[in-house]
Order: structure tokens, then sequence, then C-alpha cells
């Protein structure tokens, strides 16, 4: 008789491509995840970016340049005595008026800077007073004068201790 041809039925044939496409490595790349990944990256840098920017304030080392142009004026140091007197350069003042004559100096400078000086022995809170009165004076860039070889936090006693 004849030879009997036998037909693959056409499911199996569907299965066994269907097992190949899914063996087969992806040769595309999703790129939506890393896109979203890195905008997140983006805005947690462009919120952290300002805030690395604050510094802490320092004692600048001293160097052989000069000062820069500008400064003309002579700085304003403002004095508290160890009795409690406070004086503007060499001049007394009563804390009363102290106020009114620091408006009146503010009013004549182009610097708002000012240098003050406190006897150790004074209360931190007269300081503060006398810091509140010079911003109500028109004086917010205030620098506090201190003298070297005091005590190290670390037990060491003056700058060049240990050498």
């Amino acid at each position: 008789m004849g030879a009997a041809v036998q037909q693959p039925s056409g499911g199996g044939n569907r299965r066994r491509g269907r097992r190949r496409g899914r063996g087969r490595p992806m040769s595309e790349i999703n790129v939506t995840p890393f896109v979203d990944v890195m905008l997140v990256l983006l805005i947690i840098f462009m919120v952290a970016a300002p805030l690395m920017t604050v510094g802490v304030p320092v004692e600048l080392p001293k160097t052989a340049a000069g000062a820069l142009p500008g400064d003309e004026e002579e700085p304003l140091t403002v004095t508290m005595t160890a009795e409690g007197g406070v004086e503007i350069q060499t001049t007394p003042v009563a804390r009363g008026e102290l106020v009114a004559k620091l408006r009146a100096i503010a009013a004549e400078r182009s610097s708002d800077r000012v240098f003050l000086r406190a006897d150790g022995k004074i209360a931190y809170s007269d300081v503060m007073q006398v810091m509140g009165a010079l911003n109500a004076g028109g004086f917010s860039n205030v620098g506090l004068v201190t003298d070297t070889g005091g005590p190290a936090l670390d037990g060491r006693q003056g700058a060049g201790a240990g050498q």
C-alpha cells in the first residue's frame, strides 16, 4: 500500500516556536527605568547642591598677599570692658545711648562690618545684648575678636603646646 504520511499537528509547532522565543535573550534594552533613575538622581543633586555650599566659618591662614582694594575704611571696633563699660573705638558710651550712636555711625559708613572685643569675664548674656544692639544699630557683619594661645579642647595649653 502506500506510505503513510504523517503531518505534524499545528499545536506542536507553535509550542516549540514559543519556547525558542522565550528562551532567547532579549536584544533590546529597556531605557525607561534607567531614565527614571537618572531623573530622580538629578533632582536629588539639584536639591542637595546648594546645601553643600554652606560653609563653616574658619580662621584663615596668614599670607603675604595684600588686601583687596575697596576696603578703605578702618573697621569699627566696639569694646566691652570687665567693669561692664562699652566703648566705640576709644570713646566710652552709655548702654542706653549705644543703639542711637551706632545708627549715626552706620549712616556715615559704607561697610556694615564691626569687631566686638569683650573681656573674658563678662557674662555671655551681656555680650549677646551688645550684639543685639549692634544689629539694631545697622551692623550685621559682627566679628568676635579673641587672642591666640588659649586652651585647646584636647587638654593642651596654647597654640605651640606639644612641640
